[in-house]
C-alpha cells in the first residue's frame, strides 16, 4: 500500500513539474521567458512551449494586438491666438519589440499607456500652440495629426526605443473651455434672437401691408358692387315705372283702384295695425265709398 502511495505521489510531482515547464502562447500574445529576472527568450509564434521550472525560469505575456489610448486629461491648451481649448484624441498603437518594451517602458501594457499619454499630450500642446482655432476646426486638422504622430514616433524611437509602433493619431473633438463655451453660446443665442425678432418684425410689417391691401380691395369690390346694384336697381325702377305708366295710361281708373289696394295692403300688413281716420273727409278710403265705379273694376 505504501508502494502504491509512493508511486501516486511521484506521478503527481512529475505532473506538477511538467505543468510548470509547459506553457501556451496565444496568437494574440507575446510570451516572454525570464531566467533569474533576465529576459531569456521571446516567444512570438503561438503554440506549446517548454521552459525550466520556477524559480529558474518564469513566463509573462504581452498583448500583441492593436491597442487604443483615449485621452483622459481635460486640461486646456493654448492656441496661437492664446485661446484656451480642450481637445479629445485617441492613439492606436501596438507593441512591436517586447524586449525593448520591457527594458525601457515596463512589464505590462499599462506602463506604455501612461508614458505614451504624456508624450502624445506634449506633442499636441506643441502643435496647437502653432495653430489658430480656425485651423483646428478646418481641413488643416489633418496636417496637425500627422505632425503629432511624427513627433510621437521620434520620441518612442529615440536613444532608448520603446519597442512600440504608433499606427494612428486622431482628434475627435475641439472645444473651448466651459466658461468660454457658455459665453459663445450666449452670444449665439442673442444673435439668433435678434434674427428671429427681425424676421418677426418683417413678417408683421408684411402682414399689415397684406391686410391693408386686402381691406382696400374689399372696399373697392363692395363699392363697385353697390354701384352696379344701384345701377341695375335704377334701371329696374325705370322699367317698372315705364310699365306702370304705360299700363296706367290705358285705364287710369283701374290704375287708381289698384294703387289704392296696394296702399291698403301695405297699411294693414299685420293684425295689430290700427289707423285712426275720418272716412268722411279722408281720401284714403274713397274706394270703399264708391268713388270708383264697380263696373270699371269688373271690366279690368
Amino acid at each position: 500500500m505504501n508502494r502504491v502511495g509512493f508511486i501516486a505521489s511521484s506521478l503527481l510531482v512529475v505532473l506538477a513539474l511538467l505543468s510548470s515547464m509547459l506553457f501556451v502562447v496565444d496568437q494574440r500574445q507575446f510570451g516572454i521567458v525570464y531566467a533569474l529576472g533576465q529576459i531569456k527568450d521571446v516567444i512570438v509564434k503561438p503554440g506549446l512551449n517548454f521552459k525550466l521550472p520556477p524559480p529558474f525560469q518564469n513566463v509573462s505575456y504581452l498583448d500583441k494586438r492593436l491597442l487604443t489610448l483615449d485621452s483622459t486629461d481635460t486640461e486646456p491648451m493654448l492656441t496661437a491666438e492664446k485661446q484656451r481649448v480642450v481637445i479629445d484624441w485617441y492613439v492606436r498603437w501596438r507593441i512591436s519589440e517586447p524586449s525593448e518594451y520591457i527594458r525601457n517602458v515596463g512589464l505590462d501594457e499599462n506602463a506604455g499607456t501612461l508614458q505614451l499619454n504624456r508624450v502624445v499630450r506634449n506633442a499636441f500642446q506643441e502643435e496647437i500652440n502653432k495653430r489658430t482655432v480656425k485651423e483646428l476646426l478646418s481641413l488643416k486638422r489633418e496636417p496637425l495629426m500627422a505632425d503629432v504622430k511624427r513627433e510621437v514616433l521620434e520620441s518612442v524611437r529615440g536613444a532608448k526605443p520603446w519597442g512600440i509602433d504608433v499606427v494612428d493619431v486622431r482628434i475627435t473633438r475641439v472645444d473651448y473651455v466651459e466658461a468660454i463655451t457658455e459665453s459663445v453660446y450666449r452670444r449665439m443665442e442673442a444673435e439668433r434672437k435678434r434674427v428671429a425678432n427681425e424676421l418677426r418684425s418683417t413678417g408683421a410689417a408684411e402682414g399689415e401691408k397684406i391686410r391693408a391691401d386686402a381691406d382696400r380691395q374689399r372696399e373697392i369690390t363692395v363699392a363697385n358692387a353697390y354701384r352696379d346694384a344701384q345701377k341695375v336697381k335704377g334701371e329696374g325702377d325705370a322699367e317698372a315705372t315705364r310699365v306702370y305708366a304705360e299700363a296706367f295710361g290705358k285705364d287710369p281708373q283701374f290704375a287708381q283702384f289698384y294703387r289704392s289696394l296696394e296702399a291698403y295692403k301695405a297699411s294693414f300688413s299685420k293684425k295689430g295695425d290700427v289707423m285712426v281716420l275720418d272716412p268722411a273727409s279722408s281720401e284714403f278710403f274713397k274706394v270703399f265709398q264708391g268713388s270708383v265705379p264697380i263696373s270699371a273694376v269688373s271690366r279690368k
